[in-house]
């Protein structure tokens, strides 16, 4: 009588080697959906995981957040132009009396749109078909700035019976200001500056699903 004895070393190495290629699977799903975060790969992930991204997109919550984007600056206009500045008397003539200088100006403007003055009444959204209408606050000149490191006196003249005087160039640079100043405004730098505004918030409002987006 013969006794026959199996070897249970191949079930159990079938068996680790299945249990190797789950863990394996499982670390790589997990890594597929840590990583899938944009595009088509997200959708497949958020199908795998039972996971929807809902965003809200009531009246508040849209104006919350266009309004983080606070004071936005679209437009930048820079110039170079020459001004000048000078004094004289009403008696002497020039050389005697007169007090003259060039000077190089190098500035900008800034413009765009302060969206913290967004209100509730100027968002319009329609949840049926996802539509949106935003009304902007008017665009702004923020501020206009000299470039002190670009901007220097070019020449100047003074009469033979005067002093310099001390004020004329910062006078000069006052009016300096004030004429790239309204070189921006006539160039259109308002205009500019909501158009970019409007870019910039139809941008925001698609990305939070809407389908249709008015924005003036």
């Amino acid at each position: 009588m013969t006794t026959q004895y199996k070897s249970g070393r191949s079930s159990s190495g079938g068996f680790l080697l299945f249990l190797f290629a789950l863990v394996l699977g499982a670390v790589a799903l997990a890594l597929f959906l840590r990583q899938a975060t944009v595009g088509p790969m997200a959708r497949v992930a958020a199908l795998i995981a039972g996971r929807t991204t809902t965003i809200d997109t009531s009246v508040p919550a849209v104006v919350e957040k266009i309004q983080r984007l606070s004071r936005l600056e679209t437009v930048v206009y820079s110039i170079d132009t020459v001004v000048e500045g000078s004094k004289s008397s009403p008696v002497l003539p020039d050389v005697l009396a007169g007090d003259k200088l060039l000077l190089v100006v190098h500035g900008q403007s800034i413009a765009g749109i302060d969206l913290s003055q967004l209100k509730p009444e100027d968002v319009k959204i329609d949840s049926a078909t996802q539509t949106i209408h935003v009304t902007l606050p008017a665009s702004q000149l923020f501020v206009t700035t000299l470039d002190n490191q670009h901007t220097r006196v070019y020449a100047r003249s003074t009469g033979l019976l005067v002093p310099v005087d001390q004020n004329l160039e910062s006078d000069t640079r006052a009016k300096a200001q004030e004429q790239l100043q309204q070189a921006a405004l006539s160039d259109g730098i308002l205009d500019a500056a909501r158009k970019n505004a409007r870019a910039t918030v139809t941008t925001l409002l698609y990305s939070l699903g809407f389908q249709q987006v008015d924005v003036n």
